[in-house]
């Protein structure tokens, strides 16, 4: 059997595990200290993906430093509670060792910041499959998934770069592979607007973990 894709770089939220819970509820926890009435957890769901601080921005209308503060106050419940309020998708590690054992290279390419991403991974003893875990800088200077990508493709050799392709759930994945010149698959599993991704044009759509594996590795 011979890989679609020797180099592989995976979103995380919505992609290998489904964090609704933590996430959405450390949102609740952000408004609510903002004395800023809190949805219930499904109307929160958007801010799975893309970096908080557009989320804040572009959903509630805060200005940046309200956003910024907004972000402090999600952090006092993420990181202490919501960031194992988490679960892997069943079929992912499966694959990822499948895809290990057949020699694919695999990071992780997350707008989560990276020691938040690194620590997810480790929980659920998902570290061991990725060489590397690139995303978001605590303080939110690279937060952007075109960004964070950009950070993962110029540590590759023009020959793995020619191999790599981009996996995840939300239309700014596929924005930045196209950005970076690479592949992306969309997965309809995850978080993401079913037809925004559509409108993005990956170059392949999965809508299960299974549909996944066919794509990566054939049926």
């Amino acid at each position: 059997m011979r890989p679609t894709y020797p180099h592989l770089f995976w979103d995380l939220d919505g992609t290998l595990t489904d964090p609704k819970e933590g996430i959405t509820k450390s949102v609740q926890h952000a408004l609510g200290r903002l004395g800023i009435p809190a949805p219930d957890l499904d109307a929160l769901t958007p801010f799975i993906g893309p970096p908080l601080l557009a989320s804040f921005q572009d959903l509630y209308g805060l200005d940046r430093a309200k956003a910024r503060q907004a972000i402090g106050y999600y952090r006092e419940r993420f990181e202490v509670q919501g960031i194992f309020e988490n679960k892997v998708f069943p079929e992912i590690p499966p694959l990822l060792t499948e895809l290990a054992r057949l020699g694919v290279r695999m990071a992780v390419a997350t707008s989560k910041p990276r020691p938040l991403a690194a620590r997810i991974l480790e929980h659920f003893d998902l570290h061991r499959h990725f060489y590397e875990v690139y995303g978001a800088d605590m303080s939110g200077t690279v937060s952007a998934k075109r960004d964070v990508l950009g950070l993962a493709v110029e540590a590759l050799s023009p020959e793995e770069r020619r191999a790599a392709a981009m996996i995840g759930d939300h239309p700014v994945d596929v924005e930045a592979a196209h950005h970076h010149g690479l592949p992306s698959i969309a997965v309809l599993y995850g978080y993401g607007d079913p037809e925004r991704l559509r409108e993005a044009m990956p170059h392949r759509i999965a809508a299960s973990v299974h549909d996944l594996r066919n794509i990566l590795l054939g049926p």
